[in-house]
């Protein structure tokens, strides 16, 4: 499954009209990443959640990033947290953690309309609220009904990427990300892949034992495009530049769409080869993605699609 993303992205990235990647800049970031040891992101276990049993953690970080997408808006989704105003995927972290907590479970099959509204309560209603709602009620549903009711029990003897990431997306239809370009099929799996990596990543560090997340590919969204396009990584025609510059919404599917995320994808892959496969791609990606936070990068607009898919 793993390997139909690459092949696909690799397609899409040599038919592309409107993106491009310089291999000039992107040489020089491969030598800028040679001095980089990349952290992962839940390590720092943000609002406590590493205190938490490993079993908690996983089962939450399904229903969780079975969620976690198309947060932007005008103004932007925002919560109130003990830490401040949180806003994007660490406030709805936040605020599913806190429920989680509340109510000792991380089972959602029954919670009612109203009662998920009150727990993402926020200056504005988050956007595609209803189909996060049917979402995280129906990822609950599959894991009591074919699952036991336990994701963390069904999945805790599978420690390699290639295994876990086809049970999430064989089980969970919401996972299945996947475009068309051309008259071919394109494999992106962006929250799975997410999901994924992160199980493994906490496994590793809260059980001590040996994973394997070397063959995960990248998590395609918008915020990594926007950074390297900030690099001169990757470039954009003058039309799909005028339409991301202005903030004009490119349609879930669409050719310019499928481009960016498939060639970022690209990107990675170009990356890891060039660092001898010495650096797991995901690595490579979360890596990409915090510099999203570097205020030495000028960064124009991300692109713009609303898409359960990220």
């Amino acid at each position: 499954m793993l390997d139909k993303i690459i092949e696909s992205v690799k397609y899409v990235s040599n038919h592309s009209k409107s993106v491009t990647i310089n291999e000039e800049k992107l040489n020089e970031f491969v030598e800028s990443m040679k001095q980089v040891k990349p952290v992962h992101w839940l390590s720092f276990s943000p609002y406590g959640l590493l205190d938490l049993p490993i079993e908690t953690i996983i089962n939450f970080l399904l229903v969780y990033e079975s969620i976690d997408f198309s947060f932007w808006g005008n103004p932007k989704w925002t919560i109130d947290t003990e830490n401040g105003k949180e806003d994007g995927s660490i406030a709805l972290l936040y605020a599913i953690l806190k429920y989680v907590k509340d109510k000792n479970s991380t089972d959602f099959s029954n919670i009612t309309k109203e009662e998920f509204q009150e727990v993402l309560k926020g200056n504005v209603e988050i956007p595609l609220f209803e189909e996060r709602y049917s979402i995280i009620k129906n990822v609950s549903k599959i894991v009591n009904e074919k699952m036991n009711g336990n994701f963390y029990h069904f999945i805790k003897d599978i420690t390699i990427d290639t295994e876990l990431l086809k049970v999430i997306v064989e089980f969970f239809p919401n996972f299945q990300d996947e475009r068309t370009y051309g008259n071919q099929k394109v494999y992106i799996y962006k929250l799975a892949q997410l999901l994924t990596s992160d199980i493994l990543h906490i496994r590793e560090l809260k059980e001590n034992i040996k994973v394997d997340y070397s063959h995960l590919v990248g998590c395609a969204d918008y915020k990594i495009p926007q950074v390297l396009r900030g690099l001169g990584i990757l470039e954009y025609s003058d039309q799909l530049a005028n339409k991301v510059d202005h903030q004009e919404i490119l349609e879930e599917n669409s050719e310019y769409e499928t481009e960016i995320r498939a060639n970022m994808l690209v990107v990675i892959h170009l990356i890891k080869q060039k660092l001898d496969n010495q650096v797991n791609a995901i690595d490579i990606n979360d890596y990409i993605w915090s510099q999203g936070k570097n205020k030495n990068l000028s960064l124009k607009p991300y692109h713009l699609t609303r898409s359960i898919n990220y």
